[in-house]
Order: C-alpha cells, then structure tokens, then sequence
C-alpha cells in the first residue's frame, strides 16, 4: 500500500505540471494570432490609405488634365469659327471683286467698241463748208471781221464753232500759213490776270514760235 501511495503523490505532483502546461501554451498561441491580425489589419488601413491618397493625387491631376484639355478645345474652336467667319469675309469680297471685274470689263468692252466707231468715223472723208479749211478732221475759218477778243469770240459762235484752241506745233504752223496779224485764237486771262488758259478750261503748256495773241480763227 505504500508502494501505491508513494506513486500516487507522485502521480499528482507531476500533474498539475502537466495540467499547467497544457493550459499556458494554447493560450499564448491565441494571443500571438491576435496580435499578428491587428498588425496586418493595420498594415492594410496604412497601404489603402497611401492608396487612396495616391488615387486622390492621380484622379486630381487627371481632372486639371481633363480641364486643359477641354479649355484648349474650346480655343480650337473659337479658333475655327474665327477662321471660317474670316474665310466667309474673303469669299464675299471675292465675289464682290469679281462683279467689280466683270462690270469693269464690261465698260471696256463697251468703250472699246465707242473708240473703234469714233476711230471708223474719223476715217471717213470730211468736208467742211465753203471758205472753211480743214486740218486733222477740223475746219477752220479766218473771220473777215475786227473788234474785240468778245466780238471775235461770239462771231466764231455764231458760226456754230469758237476760238481755236492749239494743241499741238502742226496745227500751230498750220494757222501761221493762213491767219494775218491783228486776229485772235481762244486764248485769255480773263479769270486771272497773267494766268492764260484756253477757252476749253485747259492751261497754256504749248511753247509759241511766234506772238499769237493778236490772231482770230475759228475752230468747230
């Protein structure tokens, strides 16, 4: 009996060793697992929140990128209607020069035909009245008559004609061969003493060989 007594304060002196052990090591096992899934828990709140602000970076940056890039369209297209508002400029004043152009060669072509009928004209033969004398398609009459520049002015209109008027050196050395001193031609200063012009509006410019103030005709 005491053979068994002794292996029984054995037996339940070894025990609660073993009865401790096996309770202490699961439950450290437990506190160990929690820590490590609090720490990954938190791990994974730090990387989705880089995440987020990085995603926050990108998209803010992708919306200022979206905005220039719908600010720049809206140029390009204020570009475009500028530039069609001013194509649609030319091609009007295209179109208004080119009726210019047609009205314009439409005027040449008819004073064209004018000149070639008043070329047609000046190529048939003339005939001027009796005592008249011609010279390059005009008649000339010496008047007969004596007065004044006045007189001789109107007696040349009321032969339907006025004071001849030299334009050029041939008419002026064809007149020296009929005229006689003491006659007029239609030259005056009338207007502006010193200042001759024609009885057409045109001024003096044809250098004189001889003094013509005295000499009378008439031109038609």
């Amino acid at each position: 009996m005491e053979e068994i007594y002794v292996n029984g304060e054995f037996s339940k002196s070894h025990n609660p060793v073993a009865s401790t052990n096996n309770y202490i090591g699961p439950r450290s096992s437990k506190r160990s697992f929690s820590s490590a899934v609090i720490l990954t828990l938190g791990l994974l709140n730090i990387f989705l929140l880089v995440g987020l602000i990085t995603l926050s970076v990108y998209l803010h940056g992708a919306a200022t990128s979206v905005s220039a890039i719908s600010s720049n369209i809206s140029s390009m297209t204020e570009d475009e209607n500028h530039l069609k508002a001013n194509l649609s400029t030319v091609i009007n004043k295209l179109s208004s020069m080119t009726e210019e152009r047609d009205l314009l060669h439409t005027r040449l072509t008819e004073k064209t035909r004018e000149l070639e009928r008043l070329q047609s004209l000046s190529k048939q033969k003339k005939t001027c009245a009796s005592g008249w004398r011609m010279f390059s398609c005009s008649c000339y009459l010496l008047s007969e008559k004596t007065g004044s520049w006045d007189e001789g002015r109107s007696d040349c209109r009321d032969n339907g004609a006025d004071l001849v008027v030299i334009d050029s050196s041939e008419e002026q050395n064809f007149l020296a061969t009929i005229i006689n001193d003491n006659t007029w031609i239609g030259l005056t200063d009338h207007g502006t003493e010193g200042l001759w012009k024609w009885v057409d509006g045109t001024p003096l410019t044809l250098a004189f060989s001889r003094n013509w103030w005295w000499t009378l005709s008439c031109d038609p």
